[in-house]
């Protein structure tokens, strides 16, 4: 992966998304971390007069610009200082919405990972791009880390991947997988999620999905274990946690019971109780 993303916003959130992935450059061949603010000026708020009756002229929306870039200038001469010697920091300040931006840069970029800071759950300390998270993480083409405030960076030794067994050629994007894992020297522990113990019971379409997982990672030399708790996020924590995993992997596609990952509900459960990030692979 060549390039990230980091949105900004200038909340602490944000600001502590973007340390991770400085320091994640360190561990990986990441050539160039992009710092986008996204400074959204509406046509009604170009038109019409504020409560005090100012409509904001043309150079001081780009008096407000540069300030903006001052401010994420700043915030790269800091991450500099954590970042892999080499990796260059860009910053882009946009005029459109915060997903537009986020969506247009990842066209004119070629970003190959975003990184967002989810808010937790510490209402004191909200960020408008965590609050987008599920929306950012739904519409973006790219796999996205999601980074809980909880989380204090840790070299990603150990992988945690939540699979059901169901349709794992549908669900499992094994391109980006391998991508991930060919450039890493990591443990991969695949859990199947299996509140039906059809594990066990020698289920004759569960036995066949396991074989084609089996034959897909090989290479990988993973670990495979299988969990029947029904609350299917608190057994995935639960597990990453006992295991001092730093990374979760989820699945979000159409087949697998990460389908509902990116529905508001599942979404704050998995980043806010999370302390560790997690990967929404495409």
């Amino acid at each position: 992966m060549k390039t990230y993303l980091v949105p900004i916003d200038f909340s602490e959130t944000s600001i502590h998304a973007a340390e991770f992935a400085s320091l994640l450059s360190n561990q990986t061949d990441v050539e160039h971390l992009v710092l986008l603010h996204s400074y959204h000026v509406s046509v009604y708020e170009s038109v019409l007069p504020t409560p005090d009756m100012v409509i904001p002229t043309e150079e001081e929306i780009e008096e407000n610009t540069k300030e903006k870039v001052t401010q994420l200038e700043y915030i790269r001469s800091k991450l500099h200082k954590i970042a892999r010697p080499g990796v260059i920091i860009h910053v882009r300040v946009s005029r459109s919405s915060l997903v537009r931006a986020i969506l247009e840069t990842i066209d004119k970029e070629t970003v190959d990972l975003v990184i967002l800071g989810s808010n937790g759950s510490d209402t004191g300390n909200i960020s408008h791009i965590g609050s987008n998270v599920v929306n950012i993480s739904k519409l973006s083409s790219v796999p996205v880390i999601v980074v809980p405030p909880a989380c204090h960076y840790e070299m990603i030794k150990k992988v945690v991947m939540a699979c059901d067994f169901q349709k794992v050629k549908d669900t499992i994007p094994l391109e980006a997988l391998k991508r991930l894992l060919s450039r890493h020297d990591v443990d991969l522990l695949v859990v199947n999620v299996d509140p039906s113990d059809k594990h066990k019971n020698s289920d004759p379409q569960q036995l066949a999905e396991e074989n084609a997982l089996y034959g897909m990672l090989k290479e990988y030399h993973p670990k495979y274990y299988y969990h029947n708790n029904a609350d299917i996020i608190n057994g995935i924590l639960n597990f990453a946690n006992a295991h001092h995993s730093q990374l979760v992997i989820a699945l979000p596609h159409k087949y697998s019971f990460f389908q509902s990952i990116l529905h508001t509900s599942v979404s704050k459960r998995l980043t806010i109780q999370s302390a560790m990030p997690v990967l929404l692979l495409k």
